[in-house]
C-alpha cells in the first residue's frame, strides 16, 4: 500500500475519531454513569463493532445501505432505540439510588456487548467507509489487503481517541461521585446515552 495514502488515511481517521458522535456519546455516558472500567470495556466493544461495520462495508453491504432507504432506516432505528433504552434504564436506576435502594452499575461486560451492537448497527459508519476508503486504495495494489489495512488503521486510531474520551469521562465520574452527586452522575450518563440515540435517529444517508 502507498505509504503516503496510508498516512493521509490515518490522519483523516484521527480527525473523525476526535469529532464527538453517537459512539463517543455512548462511551462518555457509560463513564459518567458507571465509571472508567465500564467505559473502557465499552470502548473495546465499540472498536469491535466498528471493525465489523467497516468489514461489512468493504464486503458490499455499505453499497446496499447507500442504495436502500429502508435498509438504512432499519439499522438506524435499531441503534437509536437501543441507546435510548439504555439511557432510560440508567435514569431509572438513578431514581432508585436516590431513594436509597441498592442499585448495581452497568457491568463492563454488558457495556462491551452493548457497544458491539452500537458500532455494528451504525449505518453512517458503514456508508462513510464505502464512500471514503476507496480514495485511499491504489488500483495497482491488492484490494483485499489494502482494505484490511484501512479497516485495522481506522479501528486502532478511533479506538485510541475513544479511550481518551473514556478516561476523561471516568475522571469526571470520580469528581461527581462526591456525597449527594452520585445519582446525578447516573442521570447525566443516562441523558448522554439518550442524546446519542437521538443523534443516531437524526442521521441521514447524505
Amino acid at each position: 500500500m502507498n505509504p503516503h495514502l496510508w498516512i493521509a488515511f490515518a490522519a483523516a481517521s484521527l480527525v473523525m475519531g476526535l469529532i464527538p458522535g453517537p459512539g463517543v456519546m455512548s462511551i462518555v455516558g457509560y463513564a459518567l454513569g458507571s465509571g472508567r472500567r465500564t467505559a473502557l470495556a465499552s470502548v473495546a466493544g465499540m472498536a469491535l463493532g466498528n471493525v465489523t461495520a467497516m468489514s461489512l462495508s468493504v464486503a458490499g453491504v455499505g453499497a446496499l445501505l447507500a442504495a436502500s432507504a429502508l435498509a438504512f432506516s432499519i439499522l438506524k432505528w435499531i441503534g437509536a432505540l437501543y441507546l435510548i433504552g439504555l439511557g432510560v434504564a440508567a435514569i431509572v436506576r438513578s431514581d432508585a439510588s436516590a431513594k436509597g435502594e441498592a442499585v448495581a452499575a452497568i457491568s463492563p461486560g454488558a457495556a462491551f456487548f452493548s457497544n458491539i451492537a452500537v458500532g455494528t448497527f451504525h449505518p453512517k459508519t458503514i456508508i462513510f467507509f464505502v464512500a471514503f476508503a476507496p480514495q485511499f486504495i491504489s488500483s495497482q495494489g491488492d484490494y483485499a489487503v489494502q482494505a484490511a489495512i484501512l479497516v485495522a488503521t481506522f479501528g486502532l486510531v478511533v479506538g485510541a481517541t475513544d479511550t481518551l474520551y473514556a478516561l476523561a469521562g471516568g475522571h469526571a465520574s470520580r469528581l461527581l461521585k462526591r456525597p449527594g452527586t452520585t445519582c446525578w452522575s447516573k442521570r447525566v450518563g443516562g441523558g448522554v446515552l439518550i442524546a446519542a440515540g437521538v443523534a443516531t435517529a437524526a442521521a441521514h444517508k447524505g
